[in-house]
């Protein structure tokens, strides 16, 4: 599967999709893959603040259970409750479907300190 190049990447295998003043964020299909399957996700509350690479809620898979890190600041507008009944959507579609949540940036301005998607590619060869 290839990386979509217009998203940004964080070193702990989250991606971003900036559309305006709003980032959807996921986990990558690398630690996907590398979890096994996801078997439950505690997402952050709609209305929470969260901090850039500060804890967001957890990832629990066959293998392992791991935190789920904010790769951007600001408020949380939007989870992808479809995960509560289908958490393995995660595995199946992780740059799609498989969505975690959404941030409203704070100050509305594009995050900082993450990755493009070669720099994420060379970091996870």
């Amino acid at each position: 599967m290839g990386r979509p190049e217009e998203l940004l990447y964080s070193k702990e295998h989250e991606w971003v999709r900036v559309e305006g003043d709003t980032a959807t964020i996921g986990i990558t299909d690398y630690a996907a893959d590398s979890m096994g399957d996801v078997v439950y996700v505690e997402l952050p509350k709609v209305g929470a603040g969260v901090k850039q690479f500060g804890t967001a809620g957890v990832v629990e898979s066959v293998k392992a259970v791991s935190d789920l890190y904010a790769p951007v600041a600001g408020e949380v507008v939007e989870i992808n409750d479809t995960l509560e009944n289908d958490p393995a959507a995660v595995n199946k579609d992780p740059f799609g479907s498989g969505w975690l949540f959404k941030v409203k940036l704070e100050g509305g301005t594009p995050p900082e300190g993450l990755l493009d998607a070669g720099e994420y590619e060379r970091l996870t060869a």
